[in-house]
């Protein structure tokens, strides 16, 4: 079911315009990982997933879009698992930690919401990442954000950075510390690339 929709979607979304992919060999990594975007619409959570194909994504999603019976197959046939976001405890990561130690990726959008703005990331990915001891790949996205961009053919353009790891040399809390600092820096870096990009 995920390769199916993923694969209508390429289609559909390719009708717009054709996505831009750059460093796309930052994807290999072995074991799992967590992908963390920039978020500012609908539209790039689809294209994270188009373009990390044939490689699947299980994505984190708020609870809400769980409470009707279609939804919440729809949404676990498309691997999310929902999130309480205004009261997310420890549980919250119990399910991405799982995942992840069965080598699978799971995607975050660490701005908590739609923005075109640079906001302060949320600790998600990164808290994520530090208890299951897998690295983060930062990822940036410029282009559509809604149906008005897409019947413009404002053209997609996504980049992949290179792979964080948790230092080795430093206790849990010191180690997601650096993390998040490079994660902020590699997302800000990865924005401006995509800026000055044909």
């Amino acid at each position: 079911m995920y390769y199916f929709c993923t694969y209508v979607l390429k289609i559909i979304l390719s009708l717009f315009g054709r996505i831009k992919i750059y460093q796309k060999e930052n994807t290999e990594i072995s074991g799992g990982f967590v992908i963390a975007c920039t978020h500012s619409g609908w539209v790039d959570i689809l294209w994270l997933g188009v373009s990390m194909l044939p490689k699947q994504i299980h994505y984190m999603a708020k609870k809400e879009l769980f409470q009707s019976t279609f939804l919440k197959w729809l949404m676990e046939q498309l691997h999310a698992f929902p999130v309480d976001r205004e009261n997310p405890g420890p549980s919250a990561i119990k399910t991405p930690r799982k995942l992840l130690k069965n080598g699978e990726i799971v995607g975050v959008f660490p701005s908590g919401t739609r923005t075109s703005e640079e906001v302060p990331l949320k600790r998600g990915a990164v808290t994520m990442a530090g208890y299951a001891k897998t690295p983060i790949l930062p990822v940036a996205y410029q282009g559509p954000n809604n149906f008005t961009d897409l019947f413009k053919r404002v053209k997609p353009k996504i980049i992949f950075g290179q792979p964080i790891y948790m230092p080795e040399n430093l206790p849990l809390k010191q180690g997601m510390e650096v993390m998040m600092e490079q994660l902020e820096k590699s997302l800000h870096d990865l924005q401006t690339q995509l800026r000055e990009m044909e």
